[in-house]
């Protein structure tokens, strides 16, 4: 069966066509008196203001980074898989009694749930870096999509506990197991894939004075100390640090940023 087009009245299309020209030309107007007076557009806001991804105003390369900022007889110390309601404030307590810094990368599952000590590492004067949500050890195994969601992610649970807008200018990779997609995912969103040369292997549980002697026996000018204060206890960590700050201050080190 052929079905017959139903065509509106001249009257309606005539109609249809002279509103066409009205909206047309009353955009055009308003475009014209938006712009300044000498005949430049003026300024916009820029667009994604809400903080949903990183903002990528530096681009950096997916180089993964083992060395301090600065060169000479610095030493950066790291902390990872907080925030801990235990060892993350005593940490912060150490580290401001020898007025040095640290950088703490953390997890956003872990921020989420305390956001007030994200707030208080800010305060303190220290960094933070995304280690993303989960800390899943197998990411780099996984699709660009899922390893995204991972990385910004963490990103964005950092921001939401801060508070406000902050820098993060580092990513880890869960387990330090890096690929070229993860560290290329973290680079296109503002943010270096920082590792370690010093691994204290603190996580190993070893005791306090094993932790003390592997960070003594590695550590050299622009070196970076890969130590825990979340993902369990941590209480070695926190007695080796304790020897380990005045140490490193009496060898005329100074704690730095990666």
């Amino acid at each position: 069966m052929r079905y017959r087009v139903l065509r509106p009245p001249y009257c309606y299309r005539w109609a249809v066509l002279i509103l066409t020209l009205v909206t047309i030309t009353t955009f055009g107007v308003a475009a014209l008196r938006g712009s300044s007076a000498e005949g430049a557009p003026t300024a916009t806001k820029p667009v994604n203001q809400g903080k949903s991804t990183p903002a990528r105003a530096t681009p950096v390369t997916a180089e993964v980074v083992r060395h301090t900022e600065r060169p000479g007889r610095v030493v950066a110390l790291t902390f990872d898989d907080g925030p801990d309601p235990v060892y993350t404030p005593q940490v912060l307590d150490l580290l401001s009694e020898h007025d040095a810094v640290a950088t703490f990368c953390m997890l956003g599952s872990e921020a989420r749930r305390h956001p007030e000590l994200v707030q208080e590492v800010l305060a303190r004067g220290m960094r933070l870096c995304d280690h993303t949500v989960s800390h899943d050890r197998d990411l780099r195994t996984r699709s660009e999509q899922r390893i995204t969601a991972e990385i910004v992610g963490g990103w964005t649970d950092l921001q939401i506990a801060a508070g406000r807008d902050v820098p993060i200018p580092y990513f880890r990779a869960p387990a330090g197991n890096w690929s070229e997609r993860t560290s290329a995912v973290a680079a296109r969103h503002g943010m270096r894939s920082l590792a370690w040369s010093v691994d204290s292997r603190d996580w190993t549980l070893p005791g306090a004075e094993r932790i003390v002697t592997t960070v003594k026996e590695g550590v050299a000018p622009g070196a970076v100390v890969l130590l825990h204060d979340g993902g369990g206890e941590r209480e070695q960590t926190v007695a080796a640090l304790a020897e380990l700050l005045p140490w490193l201050l009496a060898q005329g080190y100074e704690l730095g940023f990666p």
